[in-house]
């Protein structure tokens, strides 16, 4: 039996057309192999040197706010130390008083290099602020750290500045990773919050490299991360969706609450100091603080409070905490204390998700993660990569819950973010 034989006649158009679409795609396979060998050396040029900047962070914050709970007396401190933080600023380059905004507009709209000052400045300001007590996070430093360093890296030479905006997406996924022990996260919060600005799919490439080196760096040198256990993800049901859908929608507004918060107290703060150096601020920010820890008679709302999140996995918490972190920290980042909102918006997730149980039938556990991350993800506008930091966190068992009630709170977060710079949440439903 004879098989049919088939035969294909090209015309010479058509003959053309195909060999210059197999150049092209010769020319892709070359181009991507070329930037994998470029970035796998700068990928750990990046990472190295941001993990260890955020495992030397980790460490002193961690004996800072060891010594701040052995001895409170140093709350008496906040005025000073935080005319201290402010004259720092008002003396370093004016573009470092700009915080994790400069980012942004350096990604977007490039035009000189970071000032180096604005590392240590951050570190130590940060140190200072927990020092004291004053509510504030944490992240914002580690990621300002590793955009300058990377930045730095960038205009270490001529070659490497046209890949400037990648450098920067490369040191933000690097101190995010190496602060929380979250290196998907890390990657994925770098493409998420840099959203906005055309890059080809190789750009995922550095914020990999350098997220996951900076992460196994940290972790060699022992930094001190918070570990948290596993969860247990409720049974499957319509009823458990409906929950899920209403407390993600009720954290989206608890990080609107929390962004609106910190504009007002900007805003009284600039109001109340009119007229005279910004580097008031603080200070007065710090005498209010003091009286109100004095009054409150508790450390619990001092600096990251993350006893006080671990707690609030296993027991019932007082059902205020949420509020009083949240008003807290905004005031305090409001009035020009440093840091970060990060590890205190993961304290009101989670202490919200705790006052929830008294009246949602779902677990404990699983409503202090749902919070913890969603808040987060309201406030930065990032769903996915909070989401992806729960099943790094909590496991995988509950990541479908951790995709809806992280997109739902993006949802319903407005359009600004914590980072005024940031582009608009166009997932916003108002």
């Amino acid at each position: 039996m004879r098989l049919p034989c088939f035969t294909i006649t090209l015309s010479l158009p058509q003959t053309t057309l195909l060999l210059k679409l197999v150049k092209q795609k010769v020319n892709f396979s070359l181009d991507a192999l070329r930037n994998t060998l470029i970035w796998l050396p700068l990928g750990l040029m990046v990472g190295v040197p941001v993990g260890l900047a955020s495992a030397v962070f980790l460490y002193a914050l961690n004996y800072i706010t060891d010594f701040r709970e052995e001895n409170l007396w140093v709350i008496v401190l906040l005025p000073v130390i935080g005319l201290l933080i402010g004259w720092m600023y008002h003396k370093s380059n004016v573009r470092a008083n700009l915080g994790s905004n400069l980012i942004f507009q350096e990604y977007f709209a490039p035009t000189s290099t970071m000032p180096w000052i604005k590392a240590p400045l951050i570190l130590l300001s940060t140190l200072l602020t927990h020092l004291v007590g004053a509510s504030a996070g944490r992240e914002g430093t580690a990621v300002q750290m590793g955009a300058v360093i990377s930045d730095s890296l960038a205009f270490f030479g001529k070659k490497y500045q046209q890949h400037r905006s990648l450098f920067i997406m490369a040191g933000v996924g690097a101190g995010f990773a190496s602060l929380f022990g979250t290196p998907w996260a890390g990657t994925i919060f770098a493409l998420e919050i840099l959203r906005g600005k055309s890059l080809n799919r190789m750009a995922i490439l550095p914020a990999f490299l350098s997220s996951f080196s900076a992460y196994y760096i940290c972790y060699l040198t022992g930094a001190p991360h918070t570990h948290y256990e596993y969860i247990e993800a409720p049974e499957f049901s319509i009823e458990t969706i409906l929950n899920a859908v209403f407390i993600g929608a009720l954290f989206g507004l608890t990080a609107l609450l929390y962004i609106k918060a910190h504009y007002i107290f900007s805003k009284l703060a600039q109001y109340l100091t009119k007229g005279y150096q910004a580097f008031w601020r603080p200070f007065l920010g710090g005498i209010v603080l003091f009286i109100i820890f004095v009054f409150l008679g508790d450390s619990r709302y001092m600096g990251l409070g993350i006893p006080t999140i671990l707690e609030s996995f296993e027991n019932p918490v007082l059902p205020y905490d949420f509020i009083a972190k949240l008003l807290l920290t905004a005031f305090a980042l409001g009035f020009g204390f440093k840091g970060g909102e990060v590890t205190p918006l993961f304290f009101v997730g989670a202490t919200l998700g705790n006052a929830l149980a008294l009246f949602v039938p779902l677990p404990l556990a699983f409503l202090a993660a749902t919070g913890f991350i969603s808040v987060f993800s309201g406030a930065t506008k990032t769903f996915l990569a909070c989401a992806v930091m729960g099943i790094e966190l909590f496991g995988w068992e509950a990541a479908p819950y951790f995709l809806l009630t992280t997109l739902l709170a993006q949802l319903f977060s407005g359009k600004s973010s914590i980072y005024s710079a940031q582009p608009k949440n166009s997932l916003s439903l108002f």
